[in-house]
């Protein structure tokens, strides 16, 4: 129960972190996530060999997000958390997987009045960390 607890705590300190835009004057308008915290296709930090396959992989089909992360699913090894968030910080959706489950797919409804508006796709490895894709709808 601990464990799960402490999941949960670091899932929204994570969240919180890549949502808040950088107050650095140089920084403007943009945001960016810290490095070696959140890790991009951009900026894969220390994991730059593991973005293949801890990206989360956005589809927009059939009115739905499909997210996946091509990652295999063991015991010791596996993705844990699923997590789609508009620009404004609402979460569309989650999707907690287990290492029994056989694949990291998760399918969120889009909202209405989404098109041209971005989004991101957050992937949660238990041992590499939180990976994130922006999308736009």
């Amino acid at each position: 129960m601990n464990s799960r607890r402490k999941f949960m705590a670091m899932s929204a300190a994570a969240t919180a972190a890549i949502l808040m835009p950088v107050t650095n004057a140089a920084a403007g308008k943009s945001r960016k996530y810290p490095s070696n915290v959140v890790y991009t296709r951009k900026d894969p930090g220390v994991w730059s060999k593991k973005a293949g396959s801890h990206l989360p992989q956005v589809e927009v089909k059939n009115g739905k997000v499909i997210i996946r992360t091509l990652h295999p699913m063991t015991e010791k090894h596996y993705i844990v958390r699923h997590t789609l968030v508009d620009a404004d910080g609402n979460i569309i959706g989650t999707k907690t997987f287990s290492n029994t489950d056989e694949k990291a797919v998760s399918r969120f409804k889009i909202p209405a009045g989404s098109k041209g508006k971005k989004f991101f796709a957050t992937s949660f490895c238990n041992k590499h960390d939180f990976w994130i894709s922006p999308v736009t709808l």
